[in-house]
């Protein structure tokens, strides 16, 4: 309970600060086809004691509901949580993606949103897909449980004047 009280604290003060831009709201992608998804995971030279390790994920399909906003103008942001259970540090973590339909590449960091489109909403749902590469440097994490590392990524919409 005091966790979730610290995340929500978290979560206001970076609204406050102006990180979160008052006007953007979280879209919908509960009707995304993935519960958990599956990664490709390299040691990047772990041989020579280099504490990064890569974890690929190919085709991440996101389904965004966008019917409330059909015909305006508008911008979708890619984010990344500023809190990720585990991670020390937001240096510890590196998130990059190709877009394989309309949303663009990038990469961000904890804490980051990157816009990935804007346009006219053509329709209620915008389904993309997403080749995600994240870099994790070992020693700014730091195992809370036997649980794997978990990140949860989520798409923001601006709409423009």
């Amino acid at each position: 309970m005091a966790n979730r009280a610290i995340r929500t604290l978290w979560a206001l003060s970076l609204c406050v600060a102006g990180v979160m831009p008052a006007w953007a709201e979280r879209l919908d992608d509960s009707a995304s086809p993935r519960a958990r998804v599956q990664a490709t995971i390299e040691a990047t030279g772990a041989a020579a004691g280099s504490p990064y390790v890569l974890a690929t994920f190919r085709g991440v399909e996101y389904r965004l509901a966008t019917g409330a906003y059909v015909g305006r103008r508008a911008r979708i942001s890619l984010v990344v949580p500023m809190l990720i259970d585990g991670l020390r540090s937001p240096a510890g973590l590196r998130l990059e993606w190709r877009g394989a339909g309309a949303f663009a590449s990038g990469a961000a960091g904890p804490g980051e949103r990157r816009v990935v489109w804007v346009g006219t909403v053509p329709a209620p749902w915008m389904v993309e897909r997403l080749d995600l590469r994240m870099q994790l440097d070992l020693r700014e994490w730091r195992a809370t449980s036997l649980r794997a590392l978990n990140v949860e990524t989520y798409f923001e919409i601006e709409v423009m004047p």
